[in-house]
């Protein structure tokens, strides 16, 4: 071996400068879009459950007694 190669890691370990990489606009606009979409779906669910298939009033489903009623009734001992 040579010493010259030895003593030159530098040209070994030269690498082309890492670009950092720019969150394009559809990321952005899905990191929103789908949590919204989800909670979106889950309140269409809990009124359509409510209203539609138990034949509630649709002010009863915003109201937090009827939901401690229903949590109540399914993880009571």
């Amino acid at each position: 071996m040579n010493r010259q190669n030895i003593n030159r890691p530098e040209e070994e370990e030269q690498q082309p400068p890492v670009r950092q990489r720019r969150t394009s606009r559809w990321t952005m606009i899905q990191w929103f879009l789908i949590p919204l979409l989800l909670i979106a779906a889950l309140g269409g669910g809990l009124v359509a459950g409510y209203v539609i298939l138990g034949k509630k009033e649709l002010g009863d489903v915003l109201m937090w007694s009827t939901w401690k009623h229903v949590y109540d009734l399914v993880f009571a001992p």
